[in-house]
């Protein structure tokens, strides 16, 4: 059945891609200048967003590609993906979390598009076999397209990983094509015993924050789970392209709630839909990342630049412009920069965005 189904052909293909994080756990070198999306931390030369650019353009034109991001990120916006046009890029003048970037994206491609295949993808995820993932995303559309529901795609996890929200769907309910299944219900972090119960299940997938739908379902979603918001992306929608359009935004963004698009609406949802998936993905959410996606020495430590290492395993170590010298070091994440230097133990990876806070206490802005 599946290949029998198409997107309508009339309906525009486009991608949200959404890049206003400020990667606090990759401090030192993520900056709030500089955040980590912006920054080559895979082991190649592109950064981040432009990697999740490349691996969807086989499928959207460039013109068709949104960037939802701060103000602050417009010139690195411009400076790394110089081909996309400069209207593309949504500037949202204040920080209100993934439902009003994504509704505000939604509402301009109805102006545009009239109604149109949204592709919604976080700018800072990893994917090892983007050919595959291609795959999944036609499958994707294919779905949102024949239930006319809320699309998702869920990891099959290998690991009971507590660093991850969960999604539990109904193995037994699919929809008769494509591999999708009818979600559940959507659920937090687990603790270490609680994400076991789910693996050994089978039921569950790791949430990878990345959706597929229709322009015109997901504002049909807010319009009824959000419709304060709903007003006011009505109000965005009809200053597009006038010359109150800045102040609109402005004036819509201050007045928003804040709010995930998971609790705002995926939790809230009958009709959404999972994609079981295994396409290499990593959602590069710590330094602990690096030692995912580079291959270790044979002590099993990854380490970039000058680096002297004595009896040191399984350390992560990115240097700076001056030789470090680790000896009988285990478990150690070291990471070097002009101005900061960061020793951390493994274990304590997702406690960084705490030293942030240490710094933020004592008024050193000039380290964040």
């Amino acid at each position: 059945m599946s290949d029998e189904l198409r997107v309508d052909q009339s309906r525009k293909t486009t991608a949200l891609i959404m890049a206003g994080g400020r990667g606090e756990r990759f401090w030192p070198m993520s900056r709030k200048s500089m955040p980590k999306q912006f920054l080559p931390l895979t082991g190649t030369e592109k950064t981040m967003i432009q990697s999740t650019v490349e691996r969807i353009l086989p499928l959207v034109n460039m013109e068709d590609i949104y960037i939802a991001t701060n103000r602050e990120y417009l010139s690195l916006i411009r400076e790394q993906l110089p081909e996309l046009p400069e209207e593309n890029i949504l500037c949202e003048p204040a920080a209100k979390n993934t439902a009003p970037c994504i509704g505000w994206g939604a509402v301009t491609m109805r102006k545009k598009y009239g109604d149109a295949m949204m592709i919604v993808l976080p700018s800072d995820h990893v994917v090892r076999q983007p050919a595959l993932f291609r795959g999944v995303l036609k499958s994707a559309m294919r779905t949102a397209e024949q239930t006319g529901g809320l699309v998702t795609l869920g990891i099959s996890p290998k690991t009971p990983d507590t660093g991850y929200g969960y999604i539990q769907y109904d193995t037994e309910e699919g929809t008769g094509f494509e591999n999708a299944f009818k979600v559940k219900r959507f659920v937090e972090k687990p603790n270490l015993e609680t994400a076991k119960e789910y693996l050994a299940s089978g039921e569950y997938l790791w949430n990878s924050g990345m959706f597929v739908w229709k322009a015109s379902t997901i504002l049909a979603e807010m319009k009824e789970k959000l419709p304060g918001n709903y007003e006011l992306l009505e109000k965005i929608e009809e200053s597009i392209g006038t010359e109150a359009e800045e102040e609109t935004v402005e004036g819509a963004f201050a007045l928003m709630q804040s709010i995930s698009i998971d609790y705002g609406i995926m939790e809230k949802a009958e009709n959404v839909y999972v994609l079981p998936s295994s396409f290499g993905w990593d959602d590069v959410g710590s330094w602990l990342a690096v030692e995912r996606l580079n291959p270790g020495n044979d002590m099993g430590n990854v380490i970039k630049g000058d680096i002297v290492s004595v009896g040191t395993s399984r350390c992560i170590v990115q240097g700076g412009k001056k030789t470090i010298a680790m000896v009988g070091m285990e478990d150690t994440i070291v990471v070097d920069t002009d101005d900061a230097l960061l020793i951390c133990a493994k274990d304590s990876a997702g406690e960084i965005k705490k030293v942030l806070e240490v710094l933020r206490a004592v008024n050193r802005t000039e380290l964040l």
